[in-house]
């Protein structure tokens, strides 16, 4: 038994010989590749230093760079593999021709390389407007050579962000509010949960009160660091990921709701701004109203020129004091003889007295303008109730759908602009004139309109300009059995021609008040009264006398603008209104006086 056991030993010891010799063979050849990979096959010599002499020759470390690049090749660009190799052949050629002192000292190794892929950032670009740095920050991370790549997009566009300060201070807020309840749960982080709840309250309250960058307290940049801490802390405990998700996604539908609200509410405050008269205005109607019941001295008439049909008669409907004599100051500008026309502004009697100071204040050239309460002057066989009230000329928009599945974005949408119930009275109100130019409040004459006196409109009843992109054909829905001729085109008001003798002639006002009855309960009814009565009745003024579209198209052509006789801003964004398009308000402007004494003190400076 014992020389059976002693023999079993040295078998053991043999085999446990072999085991760890094999395992030390295992290790080496691990090791010689990394070696080879790493360049320490070229000696060991001592620690940060090799001589030069010992050095491989130029050849070889081209040939070994060659490797690295051939094993790394299927993840780089060929232009990157190209530059990369050709840095390394030349640091090799400038190593090679190291003067023979230095060599005796040796050189640093040299350190690690890092590929940077090169992007459209990298380059300097000659012909651009700016020119790129030569590396990228290493803060940006790297732009990947996709096509499409968002971080080449984003270098390209890069704007400089507007009240950035302020954004970043929202966006702490958010993630503070989302880490807070779960923090708050942690025993051990009662501190932390204290100063988040505090840091979350301080840019709550500073949020509340400033909207821009330039609205911040001074103090704005340590709150912020203050709160980048808590964040960053509160990161760093160990929370449950689903409590932190729930929250998120509390406070996105929270924002959404919220962005919902505020949308409507846009829409709301939108639509409030254009339909009533800003408080400016308002100011202005009623300091000279209380003015002209002051001095009674401005009073005056010069009634003789008011009914005579010789002169140029120009009739507005307004409740609008500057928007009516801008209309009037731009027409008698631009007049040849100022002394031949006549302003009839037919307003409600809220602005009667108004517009009557105004105009006895300020003169415009030797033009005459008379003011007329519109409520003293309705006559008694018709609606008293509807035609009581002044109504301004009607705006309607008219979309079409261009096919069943076609985006909404494929819609065509047209502004109409149409007489009112008070365009109607016109007859009897001017018995002894046989023509009228009617022009719209928000209009500007750029060019003399004496040639519209002299137009031969071939028994036409109103010269205007038409709009045969949409025609009576494509409103049958609305018009349903009545009679009307589907190619004739829709026309706009704002610059209008009205042969007065003609349209007492045709009972186009009686036609008018028939039809109104019979589509009352229609939408659009007065749209669509128009159009049918002045049916075949309508004179085509060509298109350069009016130019339409500066009170919502923001993409007219200002050359055109200039060519224009008249500016029509129709629309919802007049130009007395903040919401105005501004590049279109110059044009509108200039013809108002700033330096009165009453648009100073209501501040009014559309």
């Amino acid at each position: 038994m014992k020389g059976g056991g002693g023999g079993v030993a040295p078998a053991k010891r043999r085999w446990r010989g072999l085991a760890i010799g094999v395992l030390f063979l295992v290790v080496l050849s691990m090791l010689v590749p990394l070696g080879f990979l790493l360049g320490l096959h070229n000696g060991f010599h001592s620690a940060g230093f090799m001589p030069l002499q010992h050095a491989s020759p130029s050849g070889d470390r081209s040939s070994h760079i060659d490797n690295l690049v051939r094993k790394l090749g299927p993840t780089l660009s060929k232009d990157i593999l190209k530059g990369f190799v050709s840095e390394a052949k030349n640091e090799t050629s400038s190593t090679n021709a190291t003067p023979k002192s230095q060599q005796k000292k040796g050189i640093p190794v040299p350190p690690q390389v890092v590929l940077q892929p090169l992007t459209n950032r990298n380059i300097s670009r000659v012909s651009g407007k700016v020119g790129m740095k030569a590396g990228v920050d290493e803060s940006e991370g790297l732009c990947e050579l996709n096509y499409g790549s968002y971080c080449i997009w984003r270098e390209e566009n890069r704007e400089e962000m507007k009240d950035s300060t302020v954004k970043k201070l929202k966006d702490q807020l958010f993630v503070a509010r989302a880490y807070f309840p779960s923090i708050a749960k942690i025993p051990a982080q009662n501190k932390l949960s204290r100063e988040l709840k505090q840091n979350i309250q301080e840019l709550e309250r500073v949020l509340s009160e400033s909207t821009t960058d330039a609205d911040l307290p001074p103090q704005i940049g340590k709150k912020s660091r203050r709160m980048e801490a808590a964040i960053a802390r509160a990161k760093s405990v160990s929370v449950d990921c689903n409590n932190v998700d729930k929250k998120l996604r509390q406070i996105f539908d929270l924002t959404e709701d919220e962005a919902n609200f505020h949308m409507k509410q846009s829409a709301f405050l939108y639509q409030l701004a254009v339909q009533t008269m800003p408080k400016s205005l308002h100011c202005l109607s009623m300091r000279l109203t209380v003015e002209y019941f002051k001095d009674h001295s401005f009073d005056k008439e010069l009634s003789e020129n008011y009914s005579d049909p010789t002169l140029q008669h120009y009739v507005i409907f307004s409740n609008n004091v500057i928007a009516s004599s801008v209309v009037i100051n731009s027409t008698v500008m631009h007049a040849r003889d100022s002394m031949s026309q006549v302003f009839h502004v037919l307003t409600d009697g809220q602005n009667y007295y108004a517009m009557k100071l105004w105009f006895l204040r300020n003169t415009f050239k030797d033009a005459v303008v008379q003011v007329l309460n519109i409520e003293d002057h309705s006559p008694d066989y018709y609606d008293k109730a509807t035609l009581s009230h002044l109504t301004l000329p009607v705006e309607f928009r008219v979309s079409f759908h261009s096919s069943d599945n076609a985006p909404a974005t494929h819609n065509r949408t047209q502004y109409i602009s149409i007489f009112s119930h008070s365009h109607y009275l016109l007859p009897k109100l001017f018995k002894n004139l046989e023509k009228v130019v009617v022009l719209d409040d928000d209009v500007v004459v750029q060019q003399d309109l004496s040639a519209l006196w002299s137009l031969d409109m071939g028994g036409k009843v109103t010269g205007a300009v038409q709009i045969c992109s949409v025609r009576l054909g494509q409103l049958r829905s609305y018009l349903d059995e009545s009679s009307f001729h589907k190619n004739s085109c829709s026309w706009m008001s704002g610059l209008n021609v009205i042969d007065l003798i003609r349209w007492r002639e045709l009972g186009i006002s009686e036609t008018y008040w028939k039809l109104m009855k019979e589509v009352s309960m229609k939408e659009g009814s007065a749209f669509l009264a128009s159009l049918l009565t002045f049916q075949d009745l309508i004179y085509a003024l060509d298109g350069v006398w009016v130019l339409s579209g500066l009170g919502h198209d923001y993409g007219l052509n200002i050359q055109g603008i200039k060519k224009a006789a008249v500016l029509h801003y129709n629309g919802n964004m007049k130009p007395w209104l903040d919401l105005g398009i501004p590049k279109y308000k110059a044009y509108w402007k200039k013809f108002l006086n700033h330096e009165d004494q009453f648009l100073s003190e209501c501040n009014v400076n559309p």
